[in-house]
C-alpha cells in the first residue's frame, strides 16, 4: 500500500527551512535569503518517489508577533502544524545547541496530534567534535545539512515510514499546488531582498496585477509595494537604476520558471503602513487570525 501525507516544516526564522524544502522537492519553490522572516506564506512542495508521496509545507518562522503581518504569518504556521501528519522541527544547530521544545517555541494552545521529528540543520558549519556531541545529546534527532544534502536522504526515509498508508493525493508529476503567479511574486520579492539594504526588505510586498501567457513574450505587470515615500525612492534608485536591476534579475528567474521569454513590467508604489493594515493585508493575500488581529 502506498503512503501519502503532510509533512509540516516548522522552526524559528532563519533555521534553513526553505532550503530544506527545495532540497526535498528537488526544485526551487521557496525563496532563500539570509534575511530572517523571508517566508511569509505557506509554501507547498510535493515529493513523489516510489510508493511515497510527501506534501511538504514550508511555514513562516515561529516568532512572537509585533504587528499584524507577523500575526498573519504566525497564524499560517500554526494552522500548518495542526494539518500535519508529521512535523519536522528544524533548528539551526550552528546557533542553537540547546533548542527549546517545539510546543514551547510555538506557544501552542493545544497539543499537536502529529509526531515531531527534530532536525538539527547546518551541520556543515560545525566541527566534527561538535556534531558528535549533538548526536550524543539528541540521539533521536536527524543531523542534516540542507545546503549540501548531508543526512537528508536518511531523514526522508524516516519521514516516509511515519506517513499513513494512503493512495497518492496528487498526480505523481506535480511538485506544488500553488500557482505560477504565486511563485512569480515570490521570485520578484526574493530578488528585491538580494539587492536592498537591511531596513527596507521587510516593508516590501509584491502583487501581480496582470499575467498574460497568450502571447510571446509572456507579459507580467507586477507592483512592489512599500510603506513610505522614502522607501520608494530607495527601491527605485537614482535614475531608476535599482528597480531596473531588480526587474532584470527577476525576469531571468521567471523565464527559468515558466520556460518562456518574459516581459516584466515592474512598478513601485506606496501602500501606507500595509503591514499593520488589515484591509491591505487581506488585499495582498494575508489572513489575520481572529483572536490575534490586535
Amino acid at each position: 500500500m502506498p503512503r501519502a501525507g503532510i509533512v509540516t516544516v516548522a522552526g524559528k526564522p532563519n533555521a534553513g527551512k526553505s532550503t530544506l524544502l527545495n532540497r526535498i522537492v528537488g526544485e526551487k519553490l521557496s525563496i532563500v535569503s539570509p534575511k530572517p522572516q523571508s517566508t511569509r506564506d505557506r509554501v507547498v512542495g510535493i515529493r513523489t518517489a516510489d510508493d511515497v508521496q510527501m506534501i511538504v509545507l514550508d511555514t513562516p518562522g515561529l516568532l512572537n508577533p509585533r504587528y499584524p503581518l507577523q500575526a498573519a504569518m504566525r497564524g499560517t504556521a500554526l494552522t500548518a502544524l495542526m494539518d500535519a501528519d508529521v512535523v519536522l522541527y528544524v533548528v539551526d544547530a550552528s546557533e542553537d545547541r540547546a533548542p527549546a521544545p517545539l510546543d514551547e517555541v510555538a506557544q501552542l494552545e493545544q497539543p499537536l496530534r502529529a509526531p515531531v521529528v527534530l532536525a538539527l540543520n547546518k551541520l556543515d558549519a560545525l566541527h566534527e567534535a561538535d556534531r558528535r556531541a549533538l548526536h550524543e545529546r539528541y540521539p533521536d534527532a536527524a543531523l542534516i545539512s540542507a545546503a549540501n544534502g548531508r543526512g537528508v536522504d536518511e531523514l526522508l526515509a524516516r519521514l516516509a515510514g511515519m506517513l499513513p498508508e494512503s493512495p497518492f493525493l496528487y498526480p505523481d508529476d506535480e511538485i506544488s499546488t500553488q500557482t505560477v503567479r504565486f511563485f512569480t511574486a515570490e521570485l520578484i520579492r526574493e530578488t528585491a531582498l538580494e539587492q536592498l539594504e537591511d531596513e527596507v526588505p521587510y516593508s516590501i510586498a509584491c502583487e501581480i496585477e496582470e499575467f498574460r501567457e497568450s502571447g510571446s513574450p509572456v507579459y507580467i505587470r507586477a507592483v512592489l509595494h512599500v510603506e513610505r515615500d522614502s522607501q520608494k525612492r530607495i527601491l527605485i534608485g537614482a535614475g531608476g537604476r535599482r528597480v531596473r536591476a531588480i526587474g532584470q534579475a527577476a525576469r531571468r528567474k521567471i523565464e527559468a520558471l515558466v520556460g518562456a521569454a518574459v516581459y516584466l513590467d515592474l512598478w513601485v508604489k506606496v501602500l501606507p503602513n500595509w503591514r499593520r493594515n488589515a484591509a491591505a493585508l487581506n488585499r495582498l493575500g494575508y489572513t489575520l487570525p481572529e483572536d490575534r488581529s490586535r
